[in-house]
């Protein structure tokens, strides 16, 4: 029996696991790895602890199940997406730390951009914001920041990718200089439409051509390792959630509950209107069928409980926030706001701030706790009640998916039915899913609908009057984060 190996390779740990025919995870591995905060505002990995990690823990699945390399039928990569790196062809070394999708020293120069009148060009070929968070001006910054970088690059002697793109390189030894197109449409380099680099945004952004990866389909023979394996999957983590979660029709979604929170929806075929609080990008291709789907991204999601244990100290692990909000039926009045890093979609505000409003002599810990969770839902809340596709479902993965409290409160805000499958590595197994399908590991799209069965439904069982009392409050709490403005 020969089996998919996924690579996961995250924000903070990278991971490996070895899925099976009927899809199941038989092992797996995870290594956590540096970060670096050079200035405030400044995220960076450095790219070789992201290779080395992501070598350790596949021998570490491997070993798990005593497998070799050569049980291996096929390799997926999903990744942290914008996260930027430049290397040296010939060397085949860094020549900066990776810029981390995090990271927000460009602000100044997407405003300068915004000034001059080049958002509308932006979102019209790319479907994103002009935003610090995409690769296009954090690979700019490399450019004319790094000594003799800019230089370089217009020689063709210097190569840029995303994590997808540099793993793919040390895995083939510095052959294949590749990605993917949901990978690509996360650069604000890509053309939606023509799903190519596109040549007015290279101009815009002083990027020679040169630097850039091929684009591939998602689920697509990119070629194989130094060890003959072939890599068939490639997927940005949001994009393989939407297919390891198996939303290959309009109007299906699902919402991811991790660090921050990411909202996909399976737009259809063909480019959707934009809104002017979401984004537009590629969910995925797989042979000549290319999903467009639409996104909403919360920065700070499940990082409030890590803040609640690590800040306020009110826990002592993550795992005992739900047991101490379940200790009260509602907040009493208590409304958190975690806007640590600013507002995501669809305020897209970088100034608001972390904010607790509605505190009494009566408030607790539990309250704080509960208004916390809380808090994550309502700002996903603040997203979804903006999509304008028809919707089926939405399916739900990541930690703080198991919150049953959390699931059915966000099922009451949006009146709609979530669904909770048995596995919520639905990124890892949407990677394998891309890889298997490509090498014919698994015929079809809908060969996969059963491997990882729903577990659990959640339906609406707030009263509507509670509903809207709850989200008026919540506006007003949004609105006292964005007090904070830059020039206070």
């Amino acid at each position: 029996m020969k089996y998919i190996l996924a690579i996961d390779q995250g924000t903070t740990s990278s991971r490996a696991l070895i899925i099976n025919h009927e899809g199941k995870i038989i092992s797996s591995a995870q290594k956590e790895f540096p970060q670096h905060f050079p200035q405030p505002g400044w995220v960076e990995h450095d790219p070789s602890d992201i290779w080395s990690t992501q070598q350790a823990v596949i021998h570490e699945a491997l070993a798990r199940k005593s497998l070799r390399l050569s049980d291996i039928h096929a390799i997926g990569i999903t990744n942290q997406r914008e996260t930027t790196v430049v290397w040296d062809r010939e060397t085949g070394e860094p020549v900066y730390n990776a810029i981390v999708w995090q990271d927000r020293r460009t602000t100044t120069q997407c405003q300068k951009l915004k000034k001059a009148g080049h958002e509308a060009l932006i979102r019209k070929k790319t479907g994103l914001l002009l935003d610090p968070y995409f690769s296009a001006t954090k690979l700019q910054w490399i450019l004319h920041n790094v000594e003799g970088a800019h230089e370089k690059a217009q020689d063709g002697k210097l190569a840029f990718g995303t994590i997808d793109t540099w793993l793919i390189w040390k895995l083939t030894g510095g052959t294949i200089h590749a990605t993917d197109v949901t990978n690509a449409s996360r650069t604000m380099l890509f053309n939606l439409e023509t799903l190519t680099w596109d040549e007015e945004l290279l101009t815009l952004f002083d990027i020679p051509s040169s630097l850039l990866p091929t684009i591939h389909d998602s689920s697509e023979v990119i070629g194989e390792t130094e060890d003959g394996i072939p890599i068939a999957g490639v997927a940005g983590d949001q994009q393989a959630a939407l297919v390891g979660q198996r939303c290959f029709e309009k109007g299906l979604g699902k919402i991811t509950y991790g660090t921050g929170c990411f909202i996909l929806i399976h737009a259809g075929h063909t480019i959707p209107k934009a809104n002017p609080h979401l984004l537009t990008t590629v969910g995925y291709k797989i042979g000549d069928e290319i999903a467009y789907a639409i996104e909403g991204s919360v920065f700070v999601g499940g990082a409030v409980v890590q803040w609640l244990r690590d800040n306020l100290s009110i826990i002592s692990s993550s795992k005992e926030v739900e047991k101490l909000a379940s200790s009260v039926d509602d907040t009493g009045g208590v409304y958190f706001v975690p806007a640590f890093t600013g507002l995501g979609a669809p305020h897209w505000d970088p100034y608001a701030r972390g904010t607790i409003v509605g505190l009494s002599r009566g408030s607790t810990k539990a309250h704080i706790a509960r208004a916390a969770l809380e808090g994550v839902v309502l700002q996903v809340e603040d997203i979804l009640d903006l999509v304008h596709v028809p919707m089926k479902t939405f399916r739900v993965d990541g930690g703080a998916s198991r919150s049953d409290m959390m699931m059915e409160l966000q099922a009451s805000l949006h009146y709609t039915t979530l669904e909770r499958p048995e596995y919520l590595e639905v990124t890892a197994l949407g990677a394998a899913y891309l890889a298997g399908l490509a090498t014919k590991y698994w015929e079809t799209k809908q060969t996969l609908t059963d491997l990882n069965p729903i577990a659990k439904t959640f339906t609406p069982t707030l009263p509507n009057e509670n509903v809207q009392n709850m989200k008026k409050n919540w506006k007003k709490a949004i609105e006292c984060s964005k007090v904070w403005h830059h020039d206070t």
